[in-house]
């Protein structure tokens, strides 16, 4: 009877695994499609493996490796049935910008295998981790706005890193400015080689005008076989082009990475940047491609996928690796059904390894530098960017500071700056937010911004005023100051009713504010009455003591309904409005790009 509970008990486990039921829920009819998709999805896996390799400052060949481990570990544990995994574009500067300082001056390339695998290690924890705690919301910590500002920042960076390797020659530099520089001056010294330029231009020339004219032709493979029979052809190699060479034959071996204990902090602090990126990538191409296949999106399970896909790239020498929107999309376009789809593309790159590692020798390094920066050119949101000008330019001044911190900071800073900028702007709005004066427009029924309807009428000795956000510490004041100044209009309200249904909350330190506020207006004869406060809200109020100073009378359910007390009171009629309006932005500054 135990043997029995414990098999179901491992059958359940098993069963929990994504790739079992995968393999329990397959469909015969899909195999072909599978298959298909995988030979296509190749086509683009290799060349970009390579290229992110060497934006990432390590061996061609350690993309492949990575792709391989990646693809594997993904389809046993990840949940979506056809996300692509593999090396990054938008990950290549930030594992360069991590390990190549750590690397001995004369560059060993072991010594940045070995911490590029450490670091995938380290972000694959993070993502673990993550997962378990249930902490995919931190991928929300990057706003639209700054998350724009900080991929064209980082696509600047690749296009500007990749333009001298284009031409044929190497800038020694460690920013942006100095790549910039560097690569100015290696025009001017006539550095480049016309024969690596006129290799790498034609790539991108070619790549981008197959991708708008002929969508469904894998333009980057088009493009790497012409470029190798044109080393072959023109004897590139001994016009000063430089070449691939021959790849290490073989699967790639399980390594332990071998790094020093002082390594690790600074390994950690770019695993961190790493696997926010990675973390906000998955959870958007989870959700579009969720979407459109009828999927559902589960972010915790994706996380977890993705560590593992980590930690099968970081023992086999590889380097972190994040989901790949444009591979999903054309294992999609291909027809894919199931992770068989990278199964496929796996095996035939082990299959190339084994079989032809020469296949890829006299590839030109400047077509390499041409995948990257027509990579690069994708990550760029242009159209995002203008949008933001048009629509709301407090956001595209974030997305533009976003953009400067990776310009000018470097890559893992500018995360940094991007992930400040958008908690910042959280508080930016809740410290001031937008409030101002309600009236009665005639043809409309409730209480309108006077702002919007300068014609709204309004009661001789009322103010209906709104606040939109919560009462918090950071906001009380300015709640407080702009109360003060419309007590201190001429002639003076006796009434001023917040209009609270915004106001979801009231901390112990906006109380307090209130308290010494309701004092101050009731020495003037002024009375603060609130409407359609929510329950939680009246009860912490009462729970902090304010219906001491806060007349209980002076809760009304709805705006109405204070309008009509105030009435029955005074017997006040509406009469056009005399807007109370300040320029301050603490005190309800209409925001013009709302």
């Amino acid at each position: 009877m135990t043997t029995q509970h414990e098999n179901r008990g491992l059958v359940a486990r098993l069963r929990a695994v994504p790739g079992v039921r995968a393999v329990s829920s397959y469909r015969r009819e899909w195999l072909g499609k599978d298959l298909v998709a995988g030979v296509v999805l190749t086509t683009l896996l290799v060349p970009q493996g390579m290229a992110y390799a060497e934006l990432a400052g390590l061996p061609p060949i350690t993309g492949l490796y990575t792709t391989i481990l990646c693809l594997l570990g993904y389809a046993v544990c990840g949940p979506s049935r056809i996300l692509v995994l593999g090396p990054d574009s938008s990950l290549g500067p930030m594992i360069a910008a991590t390990v190549l300082p750590l690397v001995a001056a004369d560059g060993d390339p072991d010594r940045a295998v070995a911490l590029a695998s450490m670091l995938a290690l380290m972000v694959a924890a993070i993502m673990i981790l993550a997962s378990v705690a249930k902490l995919g919301f931190i991928a929300d910590l990057i706003s639209k706005p700054t998350m724009i500002g900080y991929i064209n920042g980082l696509a600047l960076t690749i296009l500007i890193g990749q333009l001298p390797k284009l031409l044929g020659f190497k800038v020694d530099a460690d920013n942006l400015i100095g790549e910039g520089v560097g690569f100015v001056e290696g025009l001017a010294d006539g550095a480049a080689v016309p024969a690596a330029a006129a290799v790498g231009v034609g790539g991108i020339v070619l790549i981008l005008v197959l991708q708008r004219l002929l969508p469904k032709i894998p333009a980057v493979l088009v493009m790497v076989v012409l470029a190798i029979a044109a080393a072959v052809v023109f004897d590139l190699g001994a016009h000063g082009v430089k070449l691939v060479g021959e790849l290490p034959e073989g699967f790639p071996p399980f390594t332990i990475p071998d790094i020093e204990l002082s390594d690790l902090a600074p390994l950690f602090g770019g695993a961190l940047g790493i696997a926010l990126v990675s973390l906000a990538d998955t959870i958007s191409n989870a959700s579009a491609f969720a979407a459109r296949t009828g999927q559902e999106v589960r972010g915790n399970q994706e996380m977890a996928g993705v560590g593992v896909a980590n930690v099968a790239a970081g023992l086999f020498q590889g380097f972190p690796v994040s989901t790949s929107g444009s591979r999903t999309a054309v294992a999609e376009r291909a027809g894919a059904r199931s992770q068989l789809t990278g199964v496929v593309g796996a095996a035939l790159i082990v299959l190339m390894l084994v079989v032809a590692p020469g296949l890829f020798r006299d590839l030109p390094q400047p077509a390499l530098a041409a995948v990257v920066i027509t990579a690069s050119l994708s990550l760029a949101d242009v159209p995002g960017t203008v949008r933001l000008w048009r629509q709301r330019r407090t956001e595209f001044l974030l997305c533009l500071a976003a953009f400067a911190g990776v310009a000018l900071l470097g890559v893992l800073p500018g995360i940094a700056v991007a992930v400040a900028l958008s908690v910042l702007n959280v508080f930016r709005r809740a410290w001031w937010p937008y409030n101002t004066v309600l009236g009665r427009v005639q043809g409309l029924e409730g209480y309108h911004d006077v702002r919007s309807y300068p014609q709204a009428a309004h009661l001789p000795g009322l103010v209906i005023h709104r606040f939109d956000a919560p009462l918090i510490f950071a906001n009380a004041k300015a709640f407080r100051d702009e109360i003060r100044r419309l007590a201190d209009a001429d002639p003076r309200p006796s009434w001023i009713v917040i209009a609270a249904e915004p106001m979801t909350d009231v901390d112990t330190t906006a109380a307090d504010v209130l308290e010494e506020l309701d004092e101050a207006l009731n020495a003037q004869g002024v009375h603060l009455v609130f409407a359609e406060l929510k329950d939680p809200v009246r009860r912490k109020i009462e729970r902090y003591g304010l219906t001491r100073t806060i007349d209980p009378r002076h809760f009304f359910p709805t705006v109405e309904a204070a309008v009509a007390a105030f009435r029955l009171r005074t017997g006040a009629e509406w009469t056009p409005s005399r807007t109370p309006s300040s320029g301050d932005p603490s005190s309800g500054e209409p925001d013009r790009e709302r």
